[in-house]
C-alpha cells in the first residue's frame, strides 16, 4: 500500500502560493483582454476608414448614375416633338429615389450585422478555464 505524496510547504506557504499565482493569473488575463481589445479596436477602425472612403466614393458615383437614370426613365415613351408626353421627370426621380432608399437600408442593416459580434471570446474562454482550474485546486 503506498501513501500520499505529502507537500512539504506549510499552509501558509501553500496559501502564499495559491495568492501568488491567482495575483499573476489575473495579471495574464488583463494583459490578454488588453491586447485582444486593442486588436478588436484596430479592427474597427481599419474597417470604418475603409467603409467611409468607400461611402464618399459611391456616393459621387451615386449621384452621377442617379441623374442618369432618371434622364432615361423621364425620356421613355416620349414622342419626338412632344415634351409632355413620357413619364416626366418628377415620376422618374420618385423612382429613382425609392430604390436608392430600398438599397442603401438594406447595405446599412448588413453593416450594422457585421459589427455586432466584437467581444473578447478568447479572453472569455481563457477566463473561464482559468476559473474551473482555480475550483479544482481549492477542492
Amino acid at each position: 500500500m503506498t501513501t500520499p505524496a505529502t507537500d512539504p510547504r506549510s499552509v501558509p506557504q501553500l496559501l502564499s502560493d495559491l495568492a501568488r499565482e491567482l495575483t499573476t493569473l489575473f495579471r495574464k488575463e488583463g494583459q490578454l483582454i488588453r491586447a485582444e481589445l486593442s486588436e478588436k479596436f484596430t479592427q474597427i477602425q481599419v474597417g470604418a476608414g475603409s467603409a467611409l472612403a468607400g461611402a464618399v466614393i459611391l456616393l459621387v458615383a451615386l449621384n452621377v448614375l442617379a441623374a442618369a437614370l432618371v434622364a432615361a426613365l423621364a425620356s421613355i415613351g416620349r414622342t419626338p416633338g412632344d415634351p409632355t408626353s413620357g413619364l416626366g421627370v418628377g415620376w422618374a426621380s420618385l423612382i429613382v429615389g425609392i430604390l436608392l432608399a430600398i438599397a442603401g437600408a438594406l447595405l446599412v442593416r448588413k453593416g450594422a450585422s457585421s459589427m455586432s459580434n466584437l467581444t473578447p471570446e478568447r479572453t472569455a474562454h481563457q477566463v473561464a478555464q482559468d476559473a474551473n482550474l482555480v475550483k479544482e485546486q481549492v477542492r
